[in-house]
């Protein structure tokens, strides 16, 4: 049996209840950005290996061994939510695909090997506000949410790598930052390939923005059609119940 920890659940993480997740209101629960994340990256089905940066509760591996028997390893750098995510791994029985590691990202050279994945995933920190002001005042919620710990560039740098040649980069962000993705992927030779803009309903801005991109790849941007998460009366549309309900 699985322990949990202070105000720790667990979760059903697909509507079909055979998987399960340990979330926490104070330390780590995983939002809509991860299952998009998920869904939208491009992994290997049976053979070479998966890389998650910023793990947290382990929900985008637990995710993608839906839709691959590779090996995939996480990196988490909060020590209370790397154990979450170590849980629910057993929680799922995933040991033998799935394990994570406990540290920064910008330190994984020493420890995991380079130019060795066939795709990394990041759901990274997205706000670069430096007053403690517009901080969370939960110092986990503060340390996932901003670049306290890591920049949009540290991340970006050690998908390049770690990710093999040829090998693809998914991630997801706030569409503010599209310029900067964009520089910063050409920067370490990651060329933008795919992306999409998704959208809370008809007529509101984009307020969540997945990317892809190939290490050493050609000039060729793909724009995907828009994704829209809720209908006027507030229920999801039928692309979005797709995906999140599987």
């Amino acid at each position: 049996m699985v322990q949990l920890l202070d105000d720790e659940r667990i979760d059903f993480l697909l509507a079909d209840e055979s998987m399960s997740i340990i979330q926490s209101a104070t330390a780590f629960a995983f939002s809509l950005d991860a299952v998009l994340l998920a869904h939208f990256a491009s992994v290997p089905k049976r053979r070479g290996k998966v890389l998650d940066l910023c793990t947290g509760n382990g929900v985008i591996p637990l995710l993608l061994a839906r839709k691959t028997k590779v090996e995939i390893t996480g990196v988490e750098i909060q020590n209370r939510i790397f154990s979450m995510a170590e849980r629910s791994i057993e929680l799922n029985q995933l040991q033998e695909q799935i394990h994570v590691i406990h540290g920064d990202l910008k330190e994984m050279k020493h420890v995991l090997k380079q130019s060795a994945y066939d795709a990394v995933t990041c759901n990274p920190p997205y706000f670069q506000t430096s007053s403690s002001k517009e901080q969370n005042q939960n110092e986990y919620l503060t340390i996932a949410r901003h670049e306290i710990y890591c920049t949009l560039e540290d991340v970006v740098k050690a998908c390049k790598l770690h990710v093999k040649p040829g090998g693809k980069v998914a991630m997801v962000h706030r569409p503010g930052r599209l310029v900067d993705m964009i520089a910063l992927f050409r920067k370490y030779n990651i060329e933008p390939k795919r992306m999409q803009l998704v959208f809370p309903k008809m007529g509101k801005e984009a307020n969540m923005l997945l990317i892809e991109g190939i290490r050493d790849g050609k000039a060729d941007l793909k724009i995907l059609p828009p994704l829209y998460i809720y209908n006027e009366d507030g229920t999801y549309t039928e692309e979005a119940k797709e995906i999140i309900y599987g």
